[in-house]
């Protein structure tokens, strides 16, 4: 038996019930279920087999910087250096262990937050009404269907009764799709058949059955996993940059080398004592600490994310949320609650009424032009309000009984109108106890209508309409204005259309009321409502905005971060809330599907720039608008919670998926995960982003100036004839101690403030700016001078060589003490104490300071690294003469600040350095 799924929605129902050989009364029996699960397999999507740890553990090697130490530590052990090369390797493994336990901690993370299946679908097998777990269907089975069911196969719809389902995890709809049993034509896509329900949806409102006809991979969940897989697993902007780095990095060693290695053939040294140095030169000018930082100051964004609720799957995504210079964001659920509500109202001799609060919380008022609306002095109002919550297949389940918020039941615009009433100090169950239903007509797709008719104890009738305007207004020959009921006319149905046309220029759902005091006969259909109702007020609904999401919007434009819609919802609904929240600003354009399909890869690229909202795009499409951005050299992120967003969440630079709304496809494709699906948290974890990627400068800046510190003053020494101011072992305390102690306490580092108003790091922009290059010109500059200006001066005057040497190393170790206070800030002073708010920091320092009194005075150690004591005299002059680091760069910054002062008294605008 072959899947058809893709052909069954054109065929009709017997003759599909006839091809799967399956019986709508009876269902498949026991055998036929067990043969065909072992056809066709589970009901499950392949998540694939989890990353072993070993795997994770060897994916932290693959970066230029590793492969350079690696190859460091091999020279070093062919030179019989087997200490250099024990060191060079711990660093090694070191960088590898922290990577791995932070992202292990991130798998555990996303597997208590994953939802697992349990879902249990109702079906039919021989004869009998069982419950079954979704991975046990198979094709043929017979699914009965009602409301608040998760649909966990693709069927086919044989019976319906008011079905009505929620298809946003595929489409980003908003509003749910009512059903129908007929026969559609063969090229209908796959996700506007309406005689059919795919896995993932759920239904909202009325009741079905259905036979199966697609499991696992082959339903259209499936379908958009596998474009999922497909999608190419791209570096991330800092590897990319590594990258470069390490191949100029292992370019300037290897000139290194034969600079070293000529200055001293060219003074005569002997070829094996020259060969030593250069090699351990070239060795040292790789930084061995920046691995271990670098992952230590992602692992601590990390940290900072998840506290603010968002969960990191790969540590690299930290810094590129940082560089985000989009935000794609899906609205339903996202930048959207996913729950309708009632917003505006509109009563004949009233007029329009706005209505507070969002969701289906009963929380907020009705407000008119004057203030507040009193429900029991507006008759109208009243009536209205009774005839939302009486015609009405919804109900209303409170936060005692969910344990969390109000959650709807039934369709959520009929949910929303008994919110509504609430609001309006309507008891909706004493009401509905008082009218009791006594009849009905289903909403109907056709006439747009639904009717409901009620008879109280005392004998009072009432018959309710609701549903599109148009078909409303036709039924009314009467309209109840200022506590009495008056003809309508044909002014007052002008008035009404022109209500209807202002509130759907606001992107609202329209739905018209109106009553009779008629007995209704259900069976007869809306034929014999007759044309006498009275009309009684519009309603217009929307699925509103979050309530902080327009300040996020806001923060993402003063950080230079473009935010753009892709909805599955109508292009003037996605429009509309763009405006709303700030996303669409004047000009924005807005693209549906079809447009999205017409237009070629150049258009496109041309007329990106300026679009605001991507309308009824296509999963596809949406890895397309990905592309489209990524071609402009932006780095782009993904926002999204649906099934149909896996693919392009994948596919971006940083895939950001909802973890409480979000299913489980989106969050597997996804590199962050959002905890509490707000979108605000995402403008929080880009700063935090940023924050680790302006560490990492400070970092790398710190490094490279201790690197060049000392190949500088060797290569001085040896251009004037001098002895090695310092020994091998003394440079790699430096490299490893010295840097590791204080480099590594840079990340910690917390945010100057302002992260949030500089544009977005280039994706091809270097780790080394022209900003950090000028302020280490300055800084090599100051310590070079000071060190190798000391050595010189203390040969020339007779001093030992031992103890030079020694007060060489340790000048050279405090100029890289006020260094690193140097790097905390490009622009704040260090005498304003930044460093007392980094503990770590001042404890490194502290650290720093016992270990090299230790190689210093500590017997020992003056014989592993060739170190005398020095006298207290000489070291109270040391601590001065380092210090003359900090002074140079504070003159650097207190110039900027000045330069900074003028620009702002000229009103031009001035770009923060980045570091």
């Amino acid at each position: 038996m072959e899947n058809i799924g893709a052909s069954a929605h054109a065929m009709p129902c017997g003759e599909v019930l006839k091809f799967l050989q399956s019986d709508s009364a009876k269902g498949l029996a026991s055998s036929e279920v067990e043969a065909r699960l072992l056809k066709h397999g589970p009901n499950i999507l392949p998540s694939g087999k989890p990353r072993p740890l070993w795997a994770i553990f060897l994916r932290q090697f693959q970066s230029p910087l590793i492969y350079l130490l690696l190859v460091a530590a091999g020279i070093a052990l062919w030179m019989g250096r087997a200490e250099d090369a024990g060191v060079i390797l711990a660093v090694v493994l070191l960088n590898s262990l922290v990577g791995s336990v932070q992202e292990g901690r991130a798998r555990r993370s996303m597997e208590s937050l994953r939802r697992l299946s349990r879902n249990l679908s109702t079906v039919r097998r021989g004869g009998e009404r069982i419950s079954v777990p979704a991975a046990g269907l198979v094709p043929g089975d017979i699914v009965e269907l009602r409301a608040g069911d998760a649909v966990s196969a693709d069927c086919r719809l044989l019976e319906v009764r008011a079905l009505e389902v929620g298809e946003a995890v595929l489409t980003g709809e908003s509003l749910p799709v009512r059903k129908i049993t007929e026969a559609l034509d063969a090229d209908t896509p796959a996700l506007e058949q309406s005689n059919m329900v795919f896995s993932g949806s759920e239904v909202t409102a009325g009741r079905g059955v259905a036979v199966v006809v697609s499991t696992g991979l082959k339903t259209q969940v499936g379908r958009i996993a596998a474009l999922t897989r497909e999608a190419r697993d791209l570096p991330t902007p800092l590897e990319l940059r590594i990258r470069e780095f390490g191949r100029w990095l292992a370019a300037s060693a290897v000139v290194l080398f034969f600079v070293l290695l000529a200055l001293g053939l060219a003074r005569g040294m002997a070829w094996h004592d020259i060969l030593m140095v250069a090699i351990s030169q070239m060795v040292s000018m790789v930084p061995e600490g920046l691995p271990v930082a670098m992952t230590v100051a992602l692992a601590v964004g990390m940290q900072r994310m998840a506290r603010s609720g968002a969960i990191v799957r790969r540590l690299s995504a930290v810094e590129t949320l940082g560089s985000t210079g989009v935000i794609c964001t899906d609205k339903t659920g996202t930048l959207t609650g996913n729950e309708m509500t009632a917003t505006r109202i509109w009563l004949p001799g009233v007029g329009a009424l706005e209505v507070e609060g969002s969701g289906y919380a009963p929380k907020g008022s009705i407000r008119g032009r004057l203030g507040e609306i009193e429900p029991g002095s507006e008759a109208v109002l009243r009536r209205l309000l009774e005839a939302g919550a009486l015609c009405n297949d919804a109900r209303l389940v409170s936060p005692e009984e969910t344990r969390g918020h109000w959650k709807a039941v039934g369709d959520p615009t009929e949910a929303a109108l008994l919110t509504l009433a609430w609001k309006g100090c309507v008891d909706v169950e004493e009401l509905q106890g008082d009218w009791p239903r006594h009849a009905e007509i289903p909403f109907d797709p056709q006439a747009c209508l639904m009717a409901t008719g009620h008879v109280r104890k005392t004998g009072e009738r009432r018959l309710l309409l609701k549903g599109a305007p148009e078909a409303v207004i036709q039924r009314c020959g009467a309209v109840f204005s200022n506590g009495e009921v008056r003809s309508i006319g044909a002014a007052g149905k002008k008035e009404i259309e022109e209500a209807v046309q202002d509130l759907a220029t606001r992107a609202l759902r329209v739905l018209a009321f109106a009553e009779s005091d008629k007995a209704l006969c259900g069976d007869e259909g809306f034929s014999s409502l007759g044309e006498d109702l009275v009309f009684l007020g519009l309603v217009g609904q929307m699925d509103p905005p979050r309530p902080e999401t327009a300040e996020a919007i806001h923060e993402c434009r003063l950080a230079g971060i473009k935010p753009v819609m892709v909805t599955g919802d109508h292009k003037a609904t996605g429009l509309e809330i763009a405006r709303l929240i700030g996303l669409a600003r004047e000009g924005g354009l807005a693209l549906d599907g079809r447009e999205l399909a017409a237009m070629g890869e150049q258009e496109l690229q041309r007329e990106i720039g300026h679009v605001a909202v991507f309308a009824r795009v296509q999963p596809e499409q949406k890895l397309r608008i990905v592309e489209a951005f990524r071609s402009r050299g932006m780095v782009v992120a993904m926002t999204g919670d649906g099934v149909n967003d896996a693919p392009a969440l994948a596919a971006a630079d940083v895939g950001v998926a909802m973890g409480l709304k979000g299913t489980d496809v989106a969050k597997n494709a996804s590199e962050i995960v959002l905890t509490d699906d707000n979108f605000a948290t995402i403008v929080k974890a880009v700063e935090e982003g940023r924050l680790v990627y302006a560490n990492i400068q400070k970092l790398l800046l710190f490094l490279f100036v201790t690197s060049l510190d000392e190949v500088l003053i060797l290569v001085g020494a040896l251009i004037g004839g001098y002895p090695l101011p310092l020994e091998a072992v003394q440079i790699l305390w430096i490299n490893v101690v010295t840097e590791g102690v204080l480099g590594i306490n840079l990340v910690m580092e917390s945010s100057e403030g302002g992260a949030m108003r500089r544009r977005p790091i280039a994706y091809g922009a270097p780790l080394l700016t022209a900003q950090m290059a000028r302020r280490m010109v300055l800084m090599v500059s100051a310590s070079v001078v000071i060190t190798l200006g000391y050595f010189l001066l203390a040969i020339e005057s007779g001093m030992p060589l031992d103890l030079a040497r020694t007060s060489t190393f340790t000048l050279l170790a405090l100029c890289q003490w006020f260094n690193v206070i140097n790097c905390e800030s490009s622009i704040q002073s260090a005498l304003r104490l930044r460093i007392l708010k980094n503990k770590w920091l001042l404890c490194g320092l502290l650290l720093g300071g016992a270990l090299q009194a230790l190689v210093v005075y500590a017997p020992p150690m003056n014989r592993f690294f060739y170190t005398v004591p020095i006298p207290p005299a000489e070291l109270c002059g040391l601590v001065a003469l380092a210090s003359l680091v900090l002074w140079a760069e504070e003159v650097r910054k207190w110039l900027f600040r000045r330069a900074a002062s003028k620009r702002e008294a000229d009103h031009s605008p001035l770009c923060e350095p980045s570091q």
